[in-house]
């Protein structure tokens, strides 16, 4: 029997606290995102990166949001069902958000304001990683419901320009195809076709902001986040001032902190939001300073040179 060596004995290393899927997620997005071309853009409308619908489920019929000279007047609708008119809730969560995004994206694609749903919303669906089954609780049956909210929905923005307050009625979809279809015992609607208004789509082709899809899948799992990503992929690469442009928290809180009562949880909430956008938005340029983040130039999440339509080059 040899004496016990304690220098030679085997000694099992701590293991590394193992990532939550989350975290996994924006780290491998971040990667790819380092290592590879972000391939075809997706796109949002420039107001809708500025100023989001509501982030969590509400009772209320209407909501507002307002972001320096814009502001945003959400109000809640109806839907006939082919039997009566069923009243809709507020569009909320990042589903409508990640739905606003597919359906701007497939109208510049076609060129037109009809959007087909079926294989393009599963194609979607999988690109993002986000469930496809259909049942209640599946990926269709949360992309259906806000789609329901979304198409019944009026949008109001209003905005200040050349010294002119201007009101614009710029509901996002003017027409809604449905299908009927069982779903576990209830009769449903299932979208068919949504087509986008006029208005809508005309400003869209002028002001839409490309996005790279691989970090709207890495943030899915947060409204305020796919808010925050959005509007630094609009705003940064707009920043000119080698010295950067100063936000405030107060201006922030008002642009995103309107459901936080206290302000220092919103800054608690913001700060880690942000550190998870900055992942999955490598190049973009922030600092953190008293009082409030300042913005420097920044180039976008998109190459310029990968937008093919000339109208979207900013």
């Amino acid at each position: 029997m040899t004496e016990h060596d304690p220098e030679s004995s085997d000694q099992t290393p701590t293991p590394l606290p193992r990532l939550t899927p989350t975290v996994q997620r924006l780290v491998d997005a971040h990667d790819r995102i380092l290592c590879e071309p972000p391939g075809k853009p997706d796109y949002l409308h420039t107001v809708m990166c500025q100023v989001g619908m509501p982030r969590k489920a509400t009772e209320a019929r209407t909501f507002e949001r307002h972001s320096g000279p814009f502001s945003i007047l959400l109000e809640a609708g109806r839907l006939w069902n082919g039997r009566q008119w069923v009243e809709q809730p507020l569009p909320s969560g990042s589903t409508p958000r990640l739905v606003m995004v597919h359906l701007s994206t497939e109208a510049i694609r076609t060129q037109s304001r009809r959007v087909e749903i079926g294989d393009s919303m599963r194609q979607f669906l999988k690109m993002l990683g986000m469930p496809t089954s259909g049942g209640v609780r599946g990926g269709y049956a949360a992309i259906r419901r806000q789609m329901e909210a979304l198409a019944a929905c009026r949008l109001s923005i209003g905005m200040e320009s050349g010294g002119k307050v201007v009101t614009v009625d710029a509901k996002p979809i003017h027409r809604f195809e449905a299908w009927f279809q069982q779903d576990e015992d209830q009769p449903t609607l299932w979208p068919g076709v949504l087509e986008l208004s006029h208005e809508f789509f005309e400003t869209l082709q002028q002001h839409a902001v490309p996005l790279d899809y691989r970090a709207l899948s890495a943030l899915r799992h947060s409204a305020l986040a796919l808010d925050v990503y959005t509007w630094l992929a609009h705003r940064l690469c707009r920043v000119n001032r080698y010295q950067g442009n100063m936000v405030s928290w107060a201006n922030l809180r008002e642009q995103f902190g309107q459901e936080y009562r206290n302000h220092r949880d919103f800054k608690r909430e913001f700060r880690q939001t942000l550190r998870n956008v900055k992942l999955v938005y490598p190049s973009a340029n922030i600092d953190e300073v008293t009082g409030g983040i300042i913005l420097r130039p920044s180039p976008p999440p998109i190459p310029k040179t990968m937008i093919s339509v000339p109208a979207l080059i900013p």
